[in-house]
């Protein structure tokens, strides 16, 4: 697994992207007691099970990788110019 460039900070869109699909969704939303990494994998689960990425190796689910498949998600996602991208 190689590091993205501004990894941090597409982890960060991806969640208020993927938070934002969540509710478009129908869900409530995620209250203010909620771990982030209660977030991340409620949101890889979500996306995974609405086919939008591919689901990780059962062996290879933990909460470093599922931020780093919503942070590949989201890059490709985006407009090739965008500043997180570069």
């Amino acid at each position: 697994m190689t590091k993205l460039k501004n990894e941090p900070q597409l982890l960060k869109k991806a969640i208020e992207v993927a938070e934002n699909y969540a509710k478009n969704r129908g869900y409530s939303g995620f209250t203010s007691t909620d771990s982030a990494k209660d977030k991340v994998e409620c949101l890889y689960r979500l996306l995974v099970n609405d086919q939008l990425i591919q689901p990780l190796a059962i062996d290879q689910e933990n909460g470093v990788n599922m931020k780093h498949k919503l942070a590949l998600w989201i890059a490709r996602q985006l407009p090739k110019d965008h500043a997180l991208l570069k």
